[in-house]
């Protein structure tokens, strides 16, 4: 296993899971760790004074870790956190960037509840896994921002999205879309539509797999939000064949260095 994936995976398990948050940070955090989530302070001191009383709240953990490469300095997982045996079902998409010593200095994620059952019967987090195709890396990832830039983005053309998904197969793992590119488009090309992505803050891949962290925002007509919107994306010669995601809205106050 690559080392960077490797650290990042134990200190997801070790301070979480094994409730061993100051080994952890002893052996996967570099000499500073800034800190992108939600209610988690920076630095060390913060990890601890969160995770510390974590295991009060949840005695029973399990963690899952679905998916998870690696992007030069940068690191992936797609994890599933079960806890008290699912009171509380959390599915989480990290992004981290690690030092020369492949330990984890700065961390962000975006975190959504689990969803058992999606419109074409999958759920959040069942699908395809296996890294392949390591050659297109670039070239997927150069596909995926397009299809945000050229797609997505607000003043985006929805009808550009062709470009960038298969129209023969789109496997979709959000909770309220359907497989198929038709689906997701109709839903891209409403009029005035509500979501639009305003920037891609962080985009890693590995082969065939590509994940994004954007900048979004929600604005119906009576709800204004700014969201965290992470994509995680596989792809089959050149088009986009499913899809994860995980939103969460942007907090307005921070006690950390922000969402992003």
């Amino acid at each position: 296993m690559n080392p960077k994936i490797k650290n990042a995976i134990g200190l997801y398990i070790e301070a979480i899971r094994d409730a061993k948050p100051q080994e952890a940070i002893t052996k996967y955090i570099g000499s500073r760790y800034r800190q992108h989530s939600t209610g988690v302070k920076d630095g060390k001191e913060g990890f601890l004074e969160f995770f510390n009383s974590f295991p009060e709240r949840y005695p029973v953990r399990d963690i899952q870790i679905l998916r998870s490469f690696v992007d030069g300095q940068f690191v992936f997982l797609h994890v599933f956190q079960n806890l008290n045996d699912g009171a509380a079902q959390w599915v989480t998409m990290d992004f981290f960037d690690t030092d020369e010593n492949d330990k984890m200095i700065e961390h962000w994620d975006v975190i959504a509840k689990y969803a058992d059952s999606t419109p074409s019967g999958h759920t959040t987090i069942d699908g395809y896994t296996e890294i392949v195709d390591l050659d297109k890396t670039e070239e997927n990832k150069e596909v995926v921002r397009n299809l945000i830039m050229d797609g997505l983005m607000r003043g985006g053309n929805p009808d550009n999205l062709p470009k960038y998904i298969s129209t023969e197969k789109y496997i979709q793992h959000n909770k309220e879309v359907a497989d198929g590119l038709e689906h997701f488009q109709r839903l891209a090309s409403m009029p005035n539509r509500p979501l639009n992505y305003e920037e891609i803050v962080i985009i890693v891949g590995q082969g065939n797999f590509v994940a994004t962290l954007s900048r979004a925002n929600w604005n119906d007509g009576t709800i204004d939000q700014d969201y965290a919107q992470a994509d995680l994306f596989r792809l089959e010669n050149g088009k986009v064949v499913e899809h994860w995601d995980c939103v969460e809205p942007v907090p307005e106050h921070s006690v950390n260095s922000g969402k992003f």
